[in-house]
């Protein structure tokens, strides 16, 4: 049972204090009666209303601003809504969460949970939720507008589109079922047949060309990039030129670098983790055996790999991208003609069109800004349905017809409305408490 059904949630819904406002969320089924208890006036819905705010138990003036009235189900969470607007100090906005925290029946929200009540209510689903929770982590400007077209529904705009036609498919193998004898089921019409395979493959291949595009992961989180390579290769040198800076310990000693080392960096606007990693050779102790081994499960979880070794040492990845690191070391053994680009970190040779070239393949792994992009969960589902609307190679209106809810199924897992109970606390437990 959702917790909405039973008790109103409060929270400060705005930056910590102290700043110039505060504003204070209130929500659930008391959320009028503490409102008017408050303010002791009558409010407009949607209106701001001008006044003073006191605690109801001892008439105590706590502060005065702006409070307004959101009556449910037209609101954010669906449910009757308040809002304090209040002068932004720790001690106003402390004093008034204490009165709150006093009254029956109400109680602190949870991270998410004003969030997670809309979703419930059906004011959002749950792409739209995760578009959410992903604008409310974007570091930079492609991350923001990626965000906010899922935010916005956009794929819970697609997802209804191939929901409507799959009703309409399974109503008329419905009613061709109901009206024919059960001995003429297998000899059911074929302009059926055919009408409702075309139908079903015309959900299936929409549904490819969306999976067909680049993952939300490394725009949403970063795109993994991972410096792989033999030891002494200049992976911490080239690192730490990237970011310029002394992230990684740099020395001529074979394993200086034990563990994996992740840093952040915004490269053209996108959001990159670059990842130094353990040379990869026969490692002398037990600790260097540990750090080889997470190099190559780096490698193996990476969106690009930048590989500094020999190129027929190179790991079999489909983003592998060949650099020749010490440009201007005499005698090195990789040759810069069989390299994808020659560079010197320390000189800054060959620096910019290294970068180019990065943000190149940065490109191909990540979604077009304008284009929709699903994320591994959503990936699943979606795969699921495409895979039970092209199982077709049959003349059986009955399978058909547990196609199309097998589909159906899938479909509300993949927007929210059924099994994800576990995958909803995940991800409502990264938003903020006011959220």
């Amino acid at each position: 049972m959702p917790t909405s059904a039973y008790s109103t949630i409060f929270a400060l819904s705005s930056g910590n204090p102290p700043a110039g406002i505060a504003i204070i969320r209130i929500s659930g089924p008391q959320a009028a009666d503490v409102l008017t208890a408050v303010t002791d006036y009558h409010h407009v819905p949607r209106m701001a209303h001008y006044g003073r705010f006191h605690d109801p138990d001892n008439q105590m003036l706590l502060d005065h601003g702006l409070s307004l009235w959101f009556p449910g189900p037209h609101n954010a969470t669906g449910e009757d809504l308040a809002e304090l607007h209040l002068h932004g100090s720790v001690a106003v906005v402390e004093a008034v969460l204490a009165m709150l925290g006093r009254r029956p029946g109400l109680r602190l929200a949870e991270p998410g949970e004003f969030t997670r009540r809309a979703l419930e209510n059906g004011r959002m689903d749950l792409d739209a939720a995760e578009g959410l929770g992903d604008l409310l982590r974007a570091r930079t400007e492609r991350q923001r507008k990626s965000a906010l077209l899922r935010a916005e529904g956009g794929l819970g705009r697609k997802v209804r589109e191939w929901e409507g036609e799959l009703l309409r498919l399974s109503a008329r193998i419905e009613a061709a079922l109901d009206f024919s004898d059960e001995d003429d089921v297998g000899d059911a019409d074929r302009d059926l047949h055919v009408a409702v395979r075309a139908g079903m493959m015309g959900i299936s291949t929409s549904i490819r060309d969306l999976l067909s595009a680049p993952p939300a992961e490394p725009l949403a989180d970063g795109v993994r990039v991972v410096l792989g390579g033999p030891p002494n290769a200049g992976k911490s040198t080239l690192l730490n030129a990237l970011i310029g800076r002394e992230a990684a310990i740099v020395d001529d000693e074979a394993g200086t670098t034990r563990d994996v080392i992740e840093v952040p960096v915004d490269l053209g606007g996108y959001a990159l983790i670059l990842t130094d990693t353990a040379g990869l050779r026969e490692a002398a102790g037990r600790v260097e055996q540990q750090g080889i081994a997470r190099a190559q499960d780096q490698i193996a979880a990476a969106d690009i790999v930048l590989w500094l070794g020999d190129p027929e040492d190179r790991p079999d990845h489909p983003q592998c991208m060949i650099v020749h690191s010490r440009a201007d070391t005499p005698g090195r053994a990789i040759k810069p003609e069989v390299a994808d680009v020659a560079i010197s970190p320390r000189t800054g040779e060959g620096m910019d069109v290294f970068r180019a070239l990065l943000l190149e393949r940065v490109r191909q792994v990540v979604p077009a800004e304008d284009q929709l992009a699903v994320n591994r969960r959503q990936r699943h589902w979606l795969v699921l349905i495409a895979e039970a609307l092209e199982d077709h190679h049959h003349q059986d209106l009955l399978l058909l017809a547990e196609q199309c809810r097998i589909a159906r199924q899938a479909f509300d897992s993949l927007t929210g409305r059924s099994g994800v109970e576990d995958m909803l606390g995940a991800l409502f437990g990264q938003f903020c408490i006011g959220k």
